[in-house]
């Protein structure tokens, strides 16, 4: 086995396996290496000078004791793949559904979450993003606080249950989209600066990566080395890149574009699309316009302004950022262009932001559009969904436009049911310390926005994240049953009516009409109604398809939809 390391200030280096430490050779830019007989399966750590403190591999496949212990050696060649027919999805026309492990399943488990896979192709989705699997320390998070990028969570399944996931997701049709973080790293377990100059300022969340300072070429190519491997090694489909706003990079090649163009050269190579997905604070259309364009070339990205602009008419919240979306006519401008602030002042910026789509040449396929995500709601104090505050028949409404729109639809797991249970902020940071700040720095977050100390739930105590579980008994039950029909009727509707899935932005229509939403695709119809009254929508003509409560094609009662096919009369 040749051990490698990037270290380019270290006097010396050793690699400590098999109880001994192995003297490092220096090789050419900062790289050690050392040839000791060592198979799969054998715990090693690197010791840097004068330290004694034996330190983890930053590129780690296998982390099964923590992300304080030793490195174990993997070997990927060894998985038994069952998926050499998968030929991939593209993203056009696709339905994403986005889950944590942890908390998919009551044992939050790779394995758990393979035995609801057949509830997710019964819904019709054809892409699964998972929250990030990278190793954190503890045994419950998010997984935005990982340290080490390249090794799955060892409380989830380790890298074998990760690839049993994906494997089973295949074999089901189900593309798989993986969730990683480059923007920063977590505030335990973080060695990387140790090793060399990977760190660079720090960010809301903690250390930056430096990405175009000294020493920095090794720095990216640890990033795009890391990005290759899930997509290759783990068969994976797609990356959601997290809050790529955050990474500075003033080189004339930016790190996302330096990825695009080796994904590319991946696809070829492994012959199957693989799609990258930011999610990004900036509403610049240029991450997603093609290189040939100008842009990144990525194919997607989140756009928090359609959830925003969707938030406010559904529950009337106007506190903080949905302030500006409570303009009149915002829904109807977000809906039609993607971006709400497009080189347009933002309030709560206190500046101006954005740049406009150009509706005729991007495809609306490039912008995700949901009712919840994990920020979305975790990042509320007591993490409530819509479904405890919004009525089902509003909810519907929101469902229904997110699914008649020209933008690529994605599900939170749980909302298809209007799951009743929360999803809060946990962690479990064995240090008391760090867990004692990151309690007081939740509590001193929401105390600036009214939130009492009491109601704010504890993120480290273990009830937070068990209170934070699906609870799948709820799909048989009066109410949530009803939601999870609807879903799948939309998800139908939109698989079989290729109007649906039209993703030319200059050829959607949408208006308001008093309290109606109208929202024309081809020859269907959506109609909303978000007043407190009953509407006569006159002669109709059309049959509907699908519609919510007692909706007609010619009267709508509060709080419903219909969807109306204007070529049936």
């Amino acid at each position: 086995m040749t051990f490698r390391v990037w270290a380019p200030a270290a006097s010396r280096v050793h690699v400590r396996t098999g109880g001994a430490d192995h003297e490092m050779t220096a090789g050419g830019e900062g790289w050690w290496f050392s040839d000791v007989p060592a198979p799969p399966g054998t715990d090693y750590a690197f010791v840097l000078g004068d330290d004694e403190k034996a330190l983890p591999d930053p590129r780690s496949a296998w982390q099964p004791d923590g992300v304080h212990g030793p490195s174990r050696i993997y070997d990927h060649t060894a998985f038994d793949w069952t998926d050499q027919g998968w030929t991939g999805r593209a993203l056009p026309g696709g339905v994403i559904y986005e889950l944590h492990i942890g908390t998919f399943t009551p044992e939050g488990t790779f394995d758990a979450a393979i035995g609801r896979l057949g509830h997710l192709v019964d819904l019709g989705v054809t892409f699964v993003e998972v929250l990030p699997v990278n190793s954190f320390d503890g045994t419950d998070g998010w997984g935005y606080d990982g340290v080490l990028w390249g090794a799955a969570h060892e409380h989830y399944g380790g890298p074998d249950g990760f690839k049993r996931f994906v494997d089973a997701c295949h074999a089901r049709g189900l593309a798989v989209v993986l969730d990683v973080v480059y923007n920063h790293l977590g505030p335990s377990g973080a060695y990387l600066d140790r090793f060399g100059p990977y760190f660079a300022g720090q960010n809301d969340w903690g250390p930056g990566l430096n990405l175009d300072g000294e020493g920095s070429d090794e720095v990216r190519r640890y990033v795009l080395d890391n990005a290759l491997g899930w997509l290759r090694d783990f068969h994976v489909d797609a990356l959601r890149l997290d809050a790529v706003h955050a990474l500075n990079d003033r080189r004339a090649t930016h790190l996302l574009e330096e990825l695009a163009i080796e994904v590319e050269a991946l696809s070829a190579a492994v012959r199957r699309p693989l799609t990258l997905i930011a999610e990004s604070d900036l509403n610049d259309p240029k991450l997603v316009t093609a290189r040939e364009g100008g842009g990144y070339g990525l194919q997607a990205q989140w756009c928090d302004d359609l959830h925003h602009a969707l938030h406010v008419t559904l529950t009337g919240e106007t506190s903080g950022y949905y302030g500006d979306f409570a303009a009149a006519g915002a829904l109807e401008r977000t809906l039609e262009r993607a971006f709400f602030h497009a080189g347009t002042w933002s309030s709560f910026r206190e500046r101006t932001h954005g740049r406009p789509v150009d509706t005729r040449t991007l495809p609306g396929h490039r912008f995700l559009i949901y009712l919840q995500n994990h920020d979305q709601i975790g990042n509320r104090a007591t993490g409530d969904r819509l479904s405890a505050s919004v009525s089902p028949g509003r909810l519907a409404c929101g469902a229904a436009i997110v699914f008649c729109s020209p933008y690529t639809p994605m599900v939170f797991m749980g909302e298809e049911w209007a799951a009743s249970t929360p999803w809060q902020f946990f962690a479990s940071f064995p240090d008391p310390e760090l867990a004692e700040a990151v309690r007081a720095g939740r509590r001193r977050e929401f105390a600036r926005h009214g939130w009492g100390e009491a109601e704010v739930p504890d993120p480290v105590d273990p009830a937070t994240v068990e209170r934070s579980r699906l609870d799948w008994s709820e799909l048989a039950e009066e109410g949530h049953r009803e939601m999870l029909d609807l879903y799948r009727s939309l998800i139908a509707l939109r698989r079989t009516h290729p109007a649906l899935t039209d993703p030319r932005l200059d050829r959607f229509g949408v208006r308001a009409q008093g309290s109606l939403l109208v929202i024309d695709r081809g020859p269907l119809r959506l109609v909303c109604n978000f007043g407190p009254d009953a509407a006569d929508l006159g002669e109709q003509a059309g049959e509907v398809l699908l519609g919510w409560g007692p909706a007609t094609a010619s009267h709508l009662p509060p709080d419903t939809f219909a969807i109306i096919d204007t070529d049936r009369r």
